[in-house]
């Protein structure tokens, strides 16, 4: 599951009802003695690194709670996403569970009373204050469900971000280093187009495309403007300013032969899958792609920070507790071994992108060189979340406008103008105002 994709997904309303509380990936775990049970709802697969991650906090939480059974219940996105408004409503909820954060996800739990306020706990156990602030921002919501502030009604322990991941080879045939700044990327791009080679993998069907507007007006942002477009502590400027300047940027990359022009119809699959058989030199898109290219690219690889001063990332997903959860003492006991130090390595050497621990202690260069990229925007407080976050339906209107963009069917004026009037209309009804 692409993770950005789910971003996308987190803002559609939650309306299907629930057909299965159980699935059929359910698995016991016990120490043996009669008592509580801890019943923990995640939809990762057991060779991700979370899956291996979490086995461990297992573990190591029967280790430490004899007589408590741990009882795991393997979802799907789709299920939780679905159902979770539903199913949290009646008796039988998990104790955590693993959720998606964003206003109209685990904001719109929180707002209906459904997710427990966990903010006593994050004082307690020091999650307010060992979570950088980036990441913790995932995990505020306020009264009426907006992410940023307020109370802790998730906990993060995995990141992700937007990054470029480079051929090597290619790179050498043509000449080119790795860039640091725009002009050297822009300069890196023109070479290959002398080359006959288009240097960006890309996807307009899906979200790739909109994660590359959004990195291109980051490149024009201060931290001011990633308040205002996230958390809407003023009114976004959609005719002038970093998103207009973004889509020049976006359109300047079309005309100057840097995308294709038929990417408009090609889903990240088709980018991803393109550019590990090397045809092409560049791709601009998330950590969740890491692992696979590790696995199945085999032209010598690297990877480099989009060059601005933010980047679109954000923390993973969220431990919720339900507020109708039997054993929420035991819960927020799982919550903390997640963040201990040996789970948030095991993160770290499966290429997890823990938020906590040191990435020296990482074997593979690769995965530290990552993990040291991610830590360093957490920490910088770089992260500038995702471009369709803000509002509901807008990961849809996003994807058609950048197609109409690139396609040459709208200006750049006109794609922002037209997405400015749908999240303008989104703020008005989160807000109010």
């Amino acid at each position: 599951m692409m993770r950005t994709l789910t971003a996308g997904a987190a803002v559609v309303a939650m309306t299907a009802a629930m057909t299965a509380c159980q699935s059929a990936g359910e698995s016991d775990s016990s120490s043996g003695d009669t008592g509580d049970t801890l019943t923990i709802w995640d939809y990762e697969s057991d060779d991700s690194a979370m899956g291996k991650a979490w086995a461990r906090a297992i573990e190591i939480f029967e280790e430490q709670h004899p007589g408590v059974t741990v009882k795991t219940e393997e979802q799907t996105f789709e299920q939780i996403q679905k159902n979770a408004k539903i199913v949290l409503t009646g008796d039988s909820v998990p104790d955590v569970m693993e959720y998606n954060k964003g206003n109209a996800t685990a904001g719109q739990l929180a707002s209906q009373g459904l997710i427990a306020d966990l903010s006593d706990e994050a004082a307690s156990r020091g999650w307010d204050t060992k979570i950088p602030e980036s990441i913790a921002t995932t995990a505020r919501y306020t009264e009426d469900g907006l992410m940023g502030s307020g109370s802790w009604y998730g906990v993060p322990n995995y990141g992700e971000y937007v990054l470029v991941y480079y051929n090597k080879d290619m790179f050498a045939d043509a000449g080119v280093e790795v860039p640091t700044t725009m002009e050297d990327l822009t300069k890196a791009m023109d070479a290959f187009v002398e080359k006959g080679q288009t240097p960006l993998a890309e996807a307009g069907a899906e979200y790739p495309m909109g994660q590359l507007w959004y990195d291109l007006a980051l490149a024009h942002a201060d931290d001011q403007f990633i308040r205002d477009y996230q958390f809407f502590d003023n009114k976004v400027d959609w005719t002038s300013g970093p998103v207009v300047e973004g889509a020049k940027d976006l359109k300047s990359f079309v005309d100057a032969g840097y995308i294709d022009t038929n990417s408009t119809g090609l889903t990240a699959e088709d980018m991803g899958t393109a550019f590990i058989a090397g045809k092409y030199p560049m791709m601009v898109s998330g950590s969740w792609w890491f692992g696979r290219i590790q696995t199945e690219m085999t032209a010598e690889w690297g990877q480099f920070l989009f060059p601005a001063d933010y980047t679109a990332g954000s923390s993973g997903n969220l431990w919720v507790v339900p507020e109708n959860a039997e054993n929420k003492d035991l819960a927020a006991d799982f919550i903390d071994i997640t963040l201990s130090d040996e789970v948030q390595e095991i993160l770290g050497e499966n290429g997890g992108l823990p938020i906590l621990g040191d990435p020296s202690t990482i074997a593979d260069p690769a995965t530290r060189e990552f993990t040291e990229n991610f830590q360093t925007l957490a920490n910088g407080d770089k992260l500038a979340y995702y471009p369709d976050w803000p509002v509901a339906g807008f990961y849809d209107q996003v994807v058609s406008n950048l197609q109409s963009l690139v396609s040459g069917s709208k200006t750049p004026e006109q794609a922002m103008s037209d997405l400015g009037a749908v999240y303008d209309e989104g703020v008005a009804d989160l807000t109010g105002e």
